[in-house]
């Protein structure tokens, strides 16, 4: 049942609609996903290395500001100035005047819009004195850890008004007496946070991917919450920490979720532009294209279904009562298989026709049988018996002779061994139910008879087998392999000690090759074509006298089960082997043939 032609019809439409979409359910998503993790990583990598060239712009700047402000003239006056009590307050207003004059100035030709403020030890400033100073987080940051970089804070001792409302980061220098080298304050130099927030921002990973500017703790340096998990957080700072990359990708996973994590570390202050995204979020576009892939394939393996039955209705249940009507014919009740065809409804189409035609031929078929067909197969068939019997009492003798020799040597094993392999070979020759068996088959027999061989030269002889898994079912005659290969052993050992004998079968272009090849005397090239010229004149081979008996019987028996698809080539050269070759084509069903049963 699972071969009927409704259930192969079925197969193949589901094999070409529906596997195909199947299959592209997976590929075309996984193709995708792996395109856009490429595009991905190329432009977030390109994306954060043009931030990372826009923060050493600003930060470069900030650090060039406080250089200036520390070398200045009117700082370091201002310096000496606020240190020397000889200096009166009049002067001191006048010379702090003039520092800040010279702070206006540079932060006007800023085009970052960046602030500059210069404290003493003391607290006292350019804009404003700051008596808790020393209490403020970003002084202590400066003074206990050396940190020259601050994180986003506000800072109400600026300049300008919008400054002190705004989140800035900073940068610190130390201001100390450029001739005592004596520290006295500290120099800093603030920016709006919004610039690096705004040039963050242009960094975008996925849809929802997270971007942050982050310390060497894995704090915010701008504003904003961080919300990476924090075990996520803290296993990429660790990969960080111990890798000499500059930038990278990190695949790290909590919770059951794969997130994809991307570094650039900076120069400035020790901070690391950090980016992070889910791979379900990244590629939740193509979950959806897959789900909606695989609703598709359920629609078109029911649209399948629907159209195996429009078709096994109109196509099918014809052909199906047409295999009934064979089955008489194969049966050989020609008469019945009449009867039956009346009960066949056809349709205007090449299935109605072929029943026509069908029917048509059993009535011809019905007639040839009657007069010459059957006198034909049975001329055939006695000609076919006749070479057939050539084989059997040749072999026989052989095997007995190895058999006898064996027993006078007292070898009892190899006696034994000889026995069962015979066994096995009688067993194949006398199934009598039919004289045509698979290819596979025959080579069993052949194994079987090459270890006799074996035995009966003590390893003189070495067999070498190339089977063609692809021929093993092809339909053969029997016994067509076993003569030429003792041809081949006896013309191998008349001036050797030892002798190759190789065996071939190959399955290609609709053609089975079965080749015999030997190292042994050769032949002239005038018997080959002697040879090769009988087989084309002659038309059953029944006269097998000469000393190629064997060759001839196989090349006749072959004529009579092949016809026309059946040729031969024969490769010699004296002294060097022999190369036979039998060729046959196929028909169509030789290699799949489920009907077909062996003769073993």
């Amino acid at each position: 049942m699972f071969y009927s032609l409704r259930n192969r019809l079925f197969i193949i439409f589901t094999i070409l609609l529906t596997v195909p979409f199947l299959v592209l359910s997976i590929l075309i998503p996984a193709w995708f996903s792996s395109v856009i993790e490429d595009q991905t990583k190329d432009s977030t990598v390109e994306m954060m290395e043009q931030f990372s060239i826009y923060i050493n712009s600003v930060t470069s700047q900030a650090e060039d500001l406080g250089k200036q402000v520390l070398v200045n003239q009117a700082t370091q006056d201002w310096l000496h100035a606020e240190s020397d009590s000889a200096v009166s307050s009049d002067e001191r207003m006048l010379i702090k005047n003039q520092l800040k004059m010279q702070l206006s100035s540079m932060m006007i030709n800023n085009t970052n819009g960046m602030d500059i403020s210069v404290f003493l030890n003391d607290g006292t400033g350019t804009w404003g004195d700051s008596p808790n100073l020393s209490e403020t987080d970003w002084y202590k940051a400066f003074s206990k850890d050396e940190k020259r970089w601050i994180s986003h804070h506000q800072d109400p001792y600026q300049l300008h008004q919008a400054m002190r409302e705004m989140e800035v980061n900073s940068y610190l220098i130390p201001l100390f007496d450029m001739q005592m080298l004596d520290l006295s304050g500290i120099i800093k130099v603030s920016f709006p946070a919004s610039l690096l927030e705004t040039a963050l921002g242009k960094i975008k990973l996925g849809d929802n991917g997270r971007v942050y500017l982050l310390d060497e703790d894995g704090k915010n340096v701008l504003s904003g919450k961080v919300e990476t998990p924090a075990s996520v957080l803290n296993d990429s700072f660790g990969n960080i920490e111990r890798t000499n990359q500059s930038n990278g990708l990190i695949e790290t996973a909590y919770k059951g979720r794969d997130y994809l994590v991307f570094f650039q570390k900076l120069k400035i202050g020790n901070w690391t532009l950090f980016s992070e995204i889910t791979t379900s979020e990244l590629f939740a576009e193509i979950d959806r294209l897959q789900k909606k892939l695989f609703f598709f394939s359920g629609v078109i393996f029911l649209l399948t279904i629907l159209a195996s039955y429009v078709l096994s209705s109109n196509i099918v249940r014809p052909l199906g009562k047409l295999t009934n009507a064979m089955k008489f014919v194969e049966n050989g009740d020609l008469e019945g298989a009449r009867s039956f065809m009346p009960t066949i409804k056809s349709y205007n189409h090449e299935v109605g026709y072929a029943i026509k035609v069908f029917d048509h031929t059993v009535e011809k078929l019905n007639e040839l049988i009657k007069t010459e067909y059957e006198a034909n197969l049975r001329r055939k068939d006695a000609e076919y018996k006749a070479l057939l019997l050539q084989i059997n009492p040749h072999f026989l003798n052989n095997t007995l002779e190895v058999i006898g020799s064996l027993a006078l040597q007292n070898k009892q094993k190899e006696v034994l061994d000889v026995s069962i392999f015979l066994g096995r070979m009688m067993r194949y020759s006398l199934n009598t139910k039919t004289d045509i068996v698979r290819l596979g088959e025959e080579l069993a027999y052949i194994r079987d008879f090459i270890e006799i061989v074996k035995l009966r030269y003590d390893g003189a002889v070495s067999f070498i087998i190339e089977e063609d898994p692809a021929a093993a079912s092809f339909p053969i005659c029997k016994f067509i392999i076993q003569p030429l290969v003792e041809n081949a052993v006896k013309y191998s050992l008349i001036q050797k000690a030892e002798a190759e004998i190789l065996i071939r079968t190959e399955w290609k272009d609709n053609e089975l090759t079965i080749l015999i090849e030997d190292d042994g005397i050769g032949m002239s090239k005038e018997m080959a074509s002697k040879l090769l010229a009988e087989e084309k004149e002659s038309e059953t081979v029944l006269d097998s006298g000469g000393s190629s008996i064997g060759l001839r019987n196989v090349i006749g028996r072959l004529k009579l089960f092949c016809g026309s698809r059946f040729s031969i080539s024969i490769q010699s050269e004296e002294g060097a082997g022999t190369s036979i070759a039998l060729c046959i084509k196929g028909n169509e069903g030789d290699i799949h043939d489920e009907g077909y049963i062996g003769g073993r």
